[in-house]
């Protein structure tokens, strides 16, 4: 059994994330979330799906990076949704 690093609690189906060349010890994908995920640079939530990175700043979606209006790269972002221009 291993101690989670956010909550202390010590559960024998802990596991371990390595990441960064660290390793951290978790119980949950709650805690892991926690700990280790991006913050929007917008709106700050934690980006735990396919956020948007542009030049180096996190977001959440596309919307939030545009929004945010202080990285150059994130005015041409745009999320996509449903079928793929291609797809009939």
């Amino acid at each position: 059994m291993a101690a989670c690093e956010v909550c202390g609690n010590d559960y024998r189906l802990s596991f371990e994330v390595h990441a960064a060349g660290a390793v951290h010890t978790f119980d949950s994908f709650e805690c892991a979330i926690h700990a280790m995920a991006p913050i929007c640079e917008h709106c700050g939530v934690k980006v735990v799906g396919h956020g948007v990175e542009a030049d180096g700043v996190f977001f959440c979606c596309a919307s939030c990076a545009r929004m945010h209006g202080e990285v150059e790269s994130a005015r041409e972002l745009v999320d996509h949704a449903g079928r793929a221009p291609d797809e009939r």
